[in-house]
């Protein structure tokens, strides 16, 4: 009967000091006794606080995001808040706060849903920044919002220092859906924009997106282009275009579209892509005789490729059709001038010679001529006949003085 006892007694001694040293190796993940940190979270700052605690010795807050998963911060142990960077909020999100005290940890969370009705929110947004100065954003109204929905858009910095308000909006059936900035001076590489709404009918969504300005700005085309063309290829310059953003020439990229005039779409056309320079420049080979062609540029950030408007054509080389008629009519139209003035000088000289040396008149060769053998008289046809004697009478005239 004593072994059993001893048993028992050896075992409940074990199974206390296990439960002592468990306790005293997992304070951590001992939970204190409730109480309430009065969680609060400022959606203009991103700024998550709690209610401090006595005898902290370490805080944590975390953000539980449906697409990025948990975003986590640890703080100093007097430090009751946080502010989360770079995150967006409409797709809803969950807070959670772990302070860790002498008495064990405190855990809270409170969720932040985007109050409202569900499809009332903003769609569609975006972005576009132009002539390095201006910035146009748009949207959508939502498909469940009501008539009377109203938008108004709002910017902050990568560091909440500065809330931009929209200045001017432009507006469809009286609902704004577009802001146009033209003053970017507040603007960092990384900035937050907030949709919200109002209505009388019912809660309005709001939508966030975070965006960068060097993604978003669309580059003027270049300027000042220029050809320079000798007997094999054609030099062309051109001018670095202006940002809002402060870029090295290298980290530009550049294309080339080279067009023949009055081709089709897809015929004999070149798109040549130019890595930045500072100078910038592109020797494109075409041999004499070349024909009329046109070139365009366009520029963009090599990271990204979003690709502004093209240039105005600049033109070079010479007409086709005007070359090849050339090459044909003009020998023929020149031989055909020498042609007459020649002619034109011989006859001219004939008329003169023959008015300078008229014609002779030919002597007639009465023994040849044949037309005058009947106007001439034959004497032997009045020849006497043989034993006829004919006698002449001559009457001599003597003149008496």
């Amino acid at each position: 009967m004593k072994f059993p006892l001893v048993t028992t007694l050896l075992l409940s001694g074990l199974l206390q000091a296990a439960v002592l040293l468990t306790a005293g190796n997992s304070g951590r993940t001992t939970v204190a006794p409730a109480s309430s940190l009065n969680i609060t979270f400022d959606s203009r700052t991103m700024r998550l606080s709690w209610s401090c605690k006595e005898n902290t010795t370490l805080s944590r807050c975390i953000l539980i995001h449906k697409k990025e998963g948990p975003i986590e911060y640890r703080l100093r142990k007097k430090e009751c808040s946080c502010t989360f960077r770079e995150v967006t909020l409409h797709g809803g999100v969950t807070f959670e706060v772990h302070v860790q005290t002498s008495q064990g940890v405190i855990q809270e969370k409170m969720p932040y849903p985007n109050s409202g009705r569900e499809g009332t929110a903003a769609r569609n947004f975006s972005c576009f920044i132009y002539n390095a100065d201006f910035m146009n954003c748009s949207w959508a109204r939502g498909p469940t919002a009501p008539r009377d929905v109203q938008y108004f858009l709002s910017i902050q910095d990568s560091k909440g220092r500065r809330d931009i308000r929209c200045p001017y909006y432009t507006q469809d059936a009286g609902t704004h859906v577009g802001c146009h900035l033209r003053n970017l001076t507040g603007l960092t590489s990384r900035n937050y924009f907030l949709v919200t709404g109002t209505s009388g009918e019912a809660g309005i969504q709001f939508f966030d997106s975070l965006l960068d300005t060097n993604k978003i700005e669309r580059f003027d085309p270049p300027s000042n282009i220029t050809v320079t063309c000798n007997k094999t290829q054609c030099l062309l310059r051109w001018k670095q275009p202006r940002t809002h953003q402060r870029l090295h020439y290298l980290e530009f990229r550049y294309q080339l579209h080279v067009c023949r005039e009055n081709s089709q779409p897809d015929a004999e056309n070149t798109v040549i892509t130019v890595q930045g320079d500072w100078d910038n420049r592109y020797n494109l080979p075409s041999s004499e005789p070349r024909a009329k062609r046109s070139v365009k540029i366009r520029a963009a950030d090599f990271r990204i490729l979003t690709w502004g408007p093209w240039s105005k054509p600049t033109e070079f080389g010479s007409d086709d059709r005007q070359t090849s008629s050339a090459h044909i009519y003009v020998p023929l139209i020149l031989g055909t001038l020498v042609c007459a003035l020649v002619l034109g000088f011989l006859f001219k000289r004939c008329v003169v010679m023959q008015r300078l040396f008229p014609p002779v008149p030919k002597i007639k060769d009465k023994l040849n001529d044949e037309s005058q053998v009947e106007d001439q008289i034959i004497w032997e046809e009045f020849a006497a006949e043989e034993g006829k004697v004919y006698r002449e009478e001559i009457l001599t005239v003597k003149e008496v003085a």
